[in-house]
Protein backbone atom coordinates (compact mmCIF):
# COMPACT_ATOMS: atom_id res chain seq x y z
CA UNK A 1 0.00 0.00 0.00
CA UNK A 2 0.89 3.66 -0.60
CA UNK A 3 0.73 4.73 3.70
CA UNK A 4 1.17 8.62 4.36
CA UNK A 5 2.35 8.81 7.97
CA UNK A 6 1.07 12.02 9.64
CA UNK A 7 3.50 12.84 12.10
CA UNK A 8 6.52 10.86 10.74
CA UNK A 9 9.09 12.75 12.11
CA UNK A 10 7.30 12.12 15.92
CA UNK A 11 8.76 9.49 18.39
CA UNK A 12 6.40 6.80 16.91
CA UNK A 13 6.38 7.93 13.04
CA UNK A 14 10.19 7.93 13.30
CA UNK A 15 10.43 4.39 13.70
CA UNK A 16 7.19 3.15 11.36
CA UNK A 17 8.06 4.57 8.63
CA UNK A 18 11.54 2.56 8.32
CA UNK A 19 8.85 -0.88 9.54
CA UNK A 20 6.37 -0.26 7.21
CA UNK A 21 9.18 -0.35 4.05
CA UNK A 22 10.11 -3.09 5.45
CA UNK A 23 6.67 -4.59 5.39
CA UNK A 24 6.93 -3.64 1.25
CA UNK A 25 4.53 -0.98 1.69
CA UNK A 26 5.28 2.75 0.08
CA UNK A 27 5.88 5.42 2.40
CA UNK A 28 5.00 9.45 2.48
CA UNK A 29 6.45 11.06 5.82
CA UNK A 30 5.05 14.15 6.46
CA UNK A 31 5.50 16.01 9.03
CA UNK A 32 4.76 20.56 9.79
CA UNK A 33 8.44 21.23 9.68
CA UNK A 34 10.58 21.26 6.55
CA UNK A 35 11.19 17.58 5.56
CA UNK A 36 14.86 16.34 6.39
CA UNK A 37 14.92 12.58 5.25
CA UNK A 38 18.79 12.75 6.49
CA UNK A 39 18.24 13.69 9.77
CA UNK A 40 16.34 10.41 10.30
CA UNK A 41 18.97 8.25 7.90
CA UNK A 42 15.66 7.92 5.39
CA UNK A 43 16.52 6.25 2.01
CA UNK A 44 15.00 7.30 -1.37
CA UNK A 45 11.98 4.62 -0.98
CA UNK A 46 10.68 7.96 1.22
CA UNK A 47 9.18 10.17 0.15
CA UNK A 48 9.30 13.51 2.61
CA UNK A 49 6.75 16.11 2.29
CA UNK A 50 5.59 19.23 4.72
CA UNK A 51 1.90 19.11 6.04
CA UNK A 52 0.35 21.14 8.78
CA UNK A 53 -3.00 19.28 9.97
CA UNK A 54 -4.67 21.93 10.37
CA UNK A 55 -3.87 23.48 7.08
CA UNK A 56 -6.35 22.32 4.65
CA UNK A 57 -4.60 22.86 1.29
CA UNK A 58 -1.52 20.88 2.60
CA UNK A 59 -3.60 18.29 3.68
CA UNK A 60 -5.57 17.74 0.38
CA UNK A 61 -2.23 18.05 -1.13
CA UNK A 62 -0.65 14.86 1.10
CA UNK A 63 -3.40 12.40 1.26
CA UNK A 64 -3.59 12.63 -2.80
CA UNK A 65 -3.13 8.92 -4.34
CA UNK A 66 -2.35 7.01 -0.64
CA UNK A 67 -3.97 4.31 0.13
CA UNK A 68 -3.97 4.65 3.64
CA UNK A 69 -3.63 7.55 6.44
CA UNK A 70 -1.21 6.39 10.60
CA UNK A 71 -2.50 9.51 11.61
CA UNK A 72 0.24 10.36 14.54
CA UNK A 73 0.12 13.98 15.52
CA UNK A 74 -0.49 15.36 18.79
CA UNK A 75 -0.02 18.58 20.15
CA UNK A 76 0.73 18.89 23.91
CA UNK A 77 3.81 20.37 23.72
CA UNK A 78 1.43 23.55 23.42
CA UNK A 79 -1.51 25.25 25.92
CA UNK A 80 -4.27 25.45 23.19
CA UNK A 81 -3.67 21.39 22.15
CA UNK A 82 -7.65 20.79 22.41
CA UNK A 83 -7.90 23.13 19.69
CA UNK A 84 -5.64 22.22 17.60
CA UNK A 85 -6.11 18.50 17.79
CA UNK A 86 -9.76 19.00 16.96
CA UNK A 87 -9.25 21.73 14.23
CA UNK A 88 -5.91 18.75 12.79
CA UNK A 89 -8.64 16.09 12.94
CA UNK A 90 -11.16 17.51 11.18
CA UNK A 91 -9.12 18.79 8.59
CA UNK A 92 -7.82 15.05 7.70
CA UNK A 93 -11.16 13.79 8.00
CA UNK A 94 -12.39 15.84 5.80
CA UNK A 95 -9.46 15.48 3.14
CA UNK A 96 -9.77 11.77 3.90
CA UNK A 97 -13.19 11.58 2.55
CA UNK A 98 -12.83 13.74 -0.26
CA UNK A 99 -10.11 11.88 -1.51
CA UNK A 100 -11.82 8.40 -0.68
CA UNK A 101 -8.70 7.10 1.47
CA UNK A 102 -9.74 3.38 2.08
CA UNK A 103 -7.97 3.26 5.50
CA UNK A 104 -7.00 5.37 8.55
CA UNK A 105 -5.12 4.16 11.41
CA UNK A 106 -4.73 6.87 14.40
CA UNK A 107 -2.54 6.17 17.49
CA UNK A 108 -4.78 7.31 20.43
CA UNK A 109 -5.14 6.48 24.17
CA UNK A 110 -5.96 4.49 26.64
CA UNK A 111 -9.37 6.01 28.35
CA UNK A 112 -9.96 4.79 31.69
CA UNK A 113 -13.17 2.89 32.88
CA UNK A 114 -14.50 6.63 34.36
CA UNK A 115 -17.36 8.93 33.39
CA UNK A 116 -16.18 11.32 30.40
CA UNK A 117 -16.92 14.85 33.21
CA UNK A 118 -13.40 13.32 35.34
CA UNK A 119 -11.08 12.36 32.54
CA UNK A 120 -8.18 14.71 31.87
CA UNK A 121 -7.88 17.07 29.43
CA UNK A 122 -5.09 15.18 27.65
CA UNK A 123 -7.53 12.03 27.08
CA UNK A 124 -10.99 14.20 26.30
CA UNK A 125 -8.87 15.75 23.64
CA UNK A 126 -6.97 11.91 22.01
CA UNK A 127 -11.53 10.70 22.66
CA UNK A 128 -12.65 13.46 20.58
CA UNK A 129 -10.09 13.11 17.98
CA UNK A 130 -10.64 9.14 17.94
CA UNK A 131 -14.21 10.10 17.43
CA UNK A 132 -14.08 12.15 14.16
CA UNK A 133 -11.87 10.54 12.60
CA UNK A 134 -13.78 7.38 12.75
CA UNK A 135 -16.43 8.94 11.64
CA UNK A 136 -14.92 8.80 7.90
CA UNK A 137 -15.85 6.91 5.21
CA UNK A 138 -12.56 4.90 5.37
CA UNK A 139 -11.85 1.58 7.36
CA UNK A 140 -10.65 3.34 10.39
CA UNK A 141 -8.86 1.94 13.61
CA UNK A 142 -8.13 3.43 17.12
CA UNK A 143 -5.32 1.87 18.70
CA UNK A 144 -5.58 3.18 22.19
CA UNK A 145 -2.41 3.16 23.95
CA UNK A 146 -0.91 4.18 27.48
CA UNK A 147 2.87 4.33 28.48
CA UNK A 148 4.85 3.21 25.48
CA UNK A 149 8.05 1.92 26.48
CA UNK A 150 11.25 2.96 24.59
CA UNK A 151 14.37 4.96 24.94
CA UNK A 152 12.58 8.75 22.89
CA UNK A 153 9.48 8.23 24.46
CA UNK A 154 7.67 11.08 26.03
CA UNK A 155 5.61 9.05 28.62
CA UNK A 156 8.64 6.82 29.30
CA UNK A 157 11.35 9.66 29.37
CA UNK A 158 8.95 11.22 31.60
CA UNK A 159 8.72 8.73 34.49
CA UNK A 160 12.50 7.26 33.72
CA UNK A 161 13.67 11.00 34.58
CA UNK A 162 11.65 11.33 37.80
CA UNK A 163 12.62 7.38 38.24
CA UNK A 164 16.18 8.03 38.18
CA UNK A 165 16.74 12.12 40.21
CA UNK A 166 16.09 11.36 43.62
CA UNK A 167 17.41 9.31 45.63
CA UNK A 168 14.02 9.04 48.05
CA UNK A 169 11.27 9.87 46.37
CA UNK A 170 7.58 11.33 47.36
CA UNK A 171 4.89 9.23 45.83
CA UNK A 172 1.25 10.77 45.96
CA UNK A 173 -1.46 8.16 47.13
CA UNK A 174 -3.27 9.32 44.04
CA UNK A 175 -0.26 7.85 41.98
CA UNK A 176 -1.37 3.82 43.04
CA UNK A 177 -3.31 3.35 39.81
CA UNK A 178 -2.91 0.40 37.43
CA UNK A 179 -1.41 1.52 34.00
CA UNK A 180 -0.65 -1.05 31.28
CA UNK A 181 2.58 -0.12 29.15
CA UNK A 182 3.41 -1.19 25.98
CA UNK A 183 6.94 -1.74 24.16
CA UNK A 184 6.90 0.28 21.26
CA UNK A 185 8.18 -2.15 18.57
CA UNK A 186 4.64 -4.09 19.51
CA UNK A 187 3.30 -0.36 18.40
CA UNK A 188 4.61 -1.05 15.32
CA UNK A 189 3.15 -4.47 14.92
CA UNK A 190 -0.72 -3.63 16.00
CA UNK A 191 -0.60 -0.42 13.54
CA UNK A 192 0.90 -2.69 10.71
CA UNK A 193 -1.74 -4.74 11.16
CA UNK A 194 -4.18 -2.42 11.23
CA UNK A 195 -3.21 -1.51 7.61
CA UNK A 196 -3.87 -4.83 6.51
CA UNK A 197 -7.42 -5.71 5.07
CA UNK A 198 -8.17 -8.09 7.92
CA UNK A 199 -6.91 -5.61 10.61
CA UNK A 200 -8.64 -4.76 13.67
CA UNK A 201 -11.71 -1.95 13.76
CA UNK A 202 -12.92 0.70 15.17
CA UNK A 203 -11.36 1.70 18.88
CA UNK A 204 -8.67 -1.10 19.56
CA UNK A 205 -7.32 -1.17 22.94
CA UNK A 206 -3.11 -2.43 22.91
CA UNK A 207 -0.74 -2.94 26.06
CA UNK A 208 2.12 -5.50 26.65
CA UNK A 209 1.66 -8.42 28.95
CA UNK A 210 2.39 -6.46 32.18
CA UNK A 211 -0.29 -4.42 34.46
CA UNK A 212 1.18 -2.45 37.41
CA UNK A 213 0.86 0.16 39.27
CA UNK A 214 2.66 3.72 38.73
CA UNK A 215 4.80 3.89 41.58
CA UNK A 216 6.16 -0.35 40.20
CA UNK A 217 7.13 1.12 37.01
CA UNK A 218 9.05 4.01 38.22
CA UNK A 219 10.55 1.00 39.95
CA UNK A 220 11.08 -0.70 36.57
CA UNK A 221 12.55 2.04 35.50
CA UNK A 222 15.42 3.11 38.15
CA UNK A 223 15.96 -1.06 37.95
CA UNK A 224 16.73 -0.98 34.45
CA UNK A 225 19.42 2.06 34.91
CA UNK A 226 20.85 -0.28 37.74
CA UNK A 227 19.46 2.41 40.51
CA UNK A 228 18.00 1.95 44.16
CA UNK A 229 15.62 4.34 44.65
CA UNK A 230 13.33 4.79 47.88
CA UNK A 231 9.59 5.74 47.44
CA UNK A 232 7.54 7.54 50.25
CA UNK A 233 3.95 7.87 50.45
CA UNK A 234 3.32 11.44 50.14
CA UNK A 235 -0.64 11.47 51.53
CA UNK A 236 -1.49 14.75 50.44
CA UNK A 237 -0.11 16.13 47.03
CA UNK A 238 -2.47 18.32 44.88
CA UNK A 239 -2.15 16.75 41.32
CA UNK A 240 -1.29 20.79 40.18
CA UNK A 241 1.59 20.88 42.53
CA UNK A 242 3.00 17.25 41.70
CA UNK A 243 2.45 18.59 37.68
CA UNK A 244 4.70 21.60 38.52
CA UNK A 245 6.96 20.04 40.30
CA UNK A 246 7.45 17.01 37.87
CA UNK A 247 7.84 19.83 35.08
CA UNK A 248 10.52 21.18 36.67
CA UNK A 249 12.59 19.01 37.65
CA UNK A 250 12.44 16.85 34.03
CA UNK A 251 13.82 18.05 31.26
CA UNK A 252 9.95 17.66 28.91
CA UNK A 253 8.00 20.34 27.75
CA UNK A 254 6.09 21.63 30.39
CA UNK A 255 2.70 21.68 29.20
CA UNK A 256 3.25 18.40 28.03
CA UNK A 257 4.49 17.08 31.41
CA UNK A 258 1.75 18.75 33.19
CA UNK A 259 -1.13 17.52 30.49
CA UNK A 260 -0.05 14.22 31.28
CA UNK A 261 0.18 13.70 35.29
CA UNK A 262 -3.65 14.65 34.95
CA UNK A 263 -4.11 11.10 33.69
CA UNK A 264 -2.62 9.53 36.42
CA UNK A 265 -5.93 9.60 38.51
CA UNK A 266 -7.42 6.45 37.24
CA UNK A 267 -6.35 2.94 35.48
CA UNK A 268 -4.70 2.97 32.31
CA UNK A 269 -5.23 -0.41 31.51
CA UNK A 270 -6.62 -2.58 28.60
CA UNK A 271 -10.45 -3.07 28.28
CA UNK A 272 -11.28 -7.49 28.36
CA UNK A 273 -12.55 -8.34 25.00
CA UNK A 274 -11.14 -4.74 23.28
CA UNK A 275 -7.61 -5.51 23.20
CA UNK A 276 -5.79 -5.93 20.27
CA UNK A 277 -4.09 -9.94 20.45
CA UNK A 278 -0.76 -9.95 17.50
CA UNK A 279 -2.55 -11.80 14.60
CA UNK A 280 0.62 -14.26 14.39
CA UNK A 281 0.76 -15.29 17.54
CA UNK A 282 3.96 -14.02 18.61
CA UNK A 283 4.63 -12.65 22.40
CA UNK A 284 4.22 -9.21 23.48
CA UNK A 285 7.40 -8.13 25.07
CA UNK A 286 7.88 -8.14 28.73
CA UNK A 287 8.17 -4.37 30.89
CA UNK A 288 11.58 -5.67 31.67
CA UNK A 289 12.91 -6.48 28.83
CA UNK A 290 11.25 -3.16 27.23
CA UNK A 291 13.04 -1.27 29.93
CA UNK A 292 16.37 -2.90 29.38
CA UNK A 293 16.33 -2.45 25.68
CA UNK A 294 15.59 1.35 26.52
CA UNK A 295 18.53 1.23 29.01
CA UNK A 296 21.05 0.53 26.55
CA UNK A 297 23.27 2.49 24.73
CA UNK A 298 24.12 -0.19 22.37
CA UNK A 299 20.86 -1.21 21.27
CA UNK A 300 19.46 0.13 17.61
CA UNK A 301 16.49 -1.66 17.39
CA UNK A 302 12.93 0.51 18.09
CA UNK A 303 13.43 1.24 21.53
CA UNK A 304 16.58 2.22 21.73
CA UNK A 305 17.18 5.96 21.24
CA UNK A 306 17.94 7.31 17.78
CA UNK A 307 19.86 10.73 17.45
CA UNK A 308 16.91 12.17 15.74
CA UNK A 309 14.64 11.84 18.97
CA UNK A 310 13.96 15.60 20.90
CA UNK A 311 17.27 16.60 22.15
CA UNK A 312 15.41 16.58 25.96
CA UNK A 313 15.25 12.93 25.64
CA UNK A 314 18.94 12.37 24.85
CA UNK A 315 21.88 11.81 27.19
CA UNK A 316 24.65 14.16 26.91
CA UNK A 317 27.96 12.49 25.75
CA UNK A 318 30.40 14.69 27.97
CA UNK A 319 28.22 14.54 31.14
CA UNK A 320 28.04 10.57 31.05
CA UNK A 321 31.99 10.58 30.54
CA UNK A 322 32.56 11.99 34.20
CA UNK A 323 33.12 9.68 36.94
CA UNK A 324 30.08 10.69 39.03
CA UNK A 325 26.97 9.61 41.11
CA UNK A 326 23.83 9.11 39.01
CA UNK A 327 22.04 11.55 40.81
CA UNK A 328 24.75 14.21 40.13
CA UNK A 329 25.00 13.37 36.52
CA UNK A 330 20.96 13.47 36.48
CA UNK A 331 20.84 16.76 38.26
CA UNK A 332 23.82 18.52 35.86
CA UNK A 333 21.45 17.42 33.03
CA UNK A 334 18.66 19.07 34.14
CA UNK A 335 20.84 21.61 35.11
CA UNK A 336 22.31 21.99 32.03
CA UNK A 337 19.12 21.74 30.03
CA UNK A 338 17.66 24.41 31.81
CA UNK A 339 20.81 27.32 31.08
CA UNK A 340 20.33 26.37 26.92
CA UNK A 341 16.76 26.50 27.29
CA UNK A 342 17.22 30.30 28.80
CA UNK A 343 20.12 31.04 26.45
CA UNK A 344 20.20 28.82 23.28
CA UNK A 345 23.02 29.86 21.85
CA UNK A 346 25.41 28.30 24.28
Amino acid sequence: MRVLILGATGYVGSRLVPHLLDLGHEVVAASSSPPDPDRFGWDERVEAVRCDVTDAASVAQAVRDVDAVVYLVHSLQRSDFTDRDRLGAETVAAAVDEQGVRRLVYLSGLVPDAPESELSAHITSRLEVERILLRTGAEATAMRAGVVIGAGSTSFEIIRQIATLFVVQPVPLWMNHSVQPIAVSDVLRAIAEALEDDGPRGAVDIGGPDVLTYPRLMRACSRGAGLSRVRLPAPVAPSGLVGLATALATTAPFHTVTSLIESLHHDMVCRPGQTWAPRDGAPLLGLAEAVGLASDPAYDGPEGALPSDPAWTRPHRLLDALPMPATTRAAARLALHRIQTLLPDI
